[in-house]
């Protein structure tokens, strides 16, 4: 019920050896800095020429950084780089004015980073993925394929594992996403106001996480509305729909619905 396999499809996941010899899907969070130290292979040195500011918009493609000598073509729904009439298959590109702060951060292919985003490494970056205006990622963070980091959004020793949509206006802290969608202005709340680790109390059993900082874990196909809020140790099993405005706290099964009361006064005003 609390395995990582129990909230996320893990099979050709390029992160699921955070999951190996565990017991309970939020130990991938111990585990991401040693995944970092074995997988990691940065490819943003030479983009970065020793300032973390990107003053001229970069394509990476194929190992090559071209500076000039492509176009952008933004006519359709994704911005495709051409150069001598062809399209660069699995070409990148990094924007004018988006940060790179330092050397540890890996980049995939067919990914977009905007103006104005900051990564902060150890970070690494999937295919196909959009890291937006005004993004931080913060370090410690592992962002899975077809994922998009939106605007003002800020995430922190956490794994996108693919497929994640955080496009608006949200806090990730130290927390697990799956396929899911967050709705603009989520927060995924990481640190209790007491000072000590965050307990799990399902059924009639408690789990002792020895995690001071733990967000959510946020299963596949879980949908959030606008401004909704998730206190520590949040868990949201697949399909788990959370309401506008709504705040969880605990383990929710598969399916359920978690919405506040509110009592409506119309009033007519003519």
């Amino acid at each position: 019920m609390l395995r990582a396999e129990d909230f996320f499809s893990l099979e050709e996941n390029r992160f699921k050896l955070l999951f190996a010899d565990t017991e309970y899907a939020w130990e991938g969070l111990k585990k991401i800095k040693g995944f970092m130290e074995g997988h990691l292979q940065p490819n943003v040195k030479k983009l970065r020429a020793g300032s973390p500011l990107v003053e001229k918009t970069l394509v990476l493609w194929g190992g090559q950084i071209l500076s000039s000598g492509f176009a952008l073509d933004s006519s359709g729904k994704k911005t495709l780089v051409h150069k001598g009439g062809a399209v660069l298959k699995g070409a990148s590109i990094i924007y004018a004015g988006s940060y790179l702060m330092d050397d540890d951060i890996y980049i995939g292919e067919d990914t977009i980073i905007e103006p104005t985003a900051l990564i902060r490494g150890p970070a690494m970056i999937g295919d196909r993925t959009e890291v937006r205006h005004g993004a931080y990622i913060r370090g410690n963070v592992l962002v899975g394929d077809d994922c998009v980091v939106g605007h003002t959004t800020e995430i922190k020793s956490s794994v996108m594992l693919g497929g994640s949509k955080a496009g608006h206006f949200a806090y990730i802290g130290d927390s697990i996403l799956g396929r899911v969608n967050l709705g603009a202005g989520t927060k995924l709340a990481n640190l209790k106001m007491v000072d000590s680790p965050v307990t799990l109390n399902i059924g009639n059993r408690t789990y002792e996480t020895g995690l001071r900082k733990f967000g959510a874990i946020i299963g596949d196909g879980v949908e959030t509305g606008c401004n909704s809020v998730t206190t520590p140790g949040t868990l949201l099993a697949k399909n788990v729909i959370l309401y506008p405005n709504g705040t969880a706290r605990g383990f929710y099964p598969a399916g359920s619905l978690v919405k506040i009361k509110q009592d409506q006064e119309v009033y007519n005003l003519e």
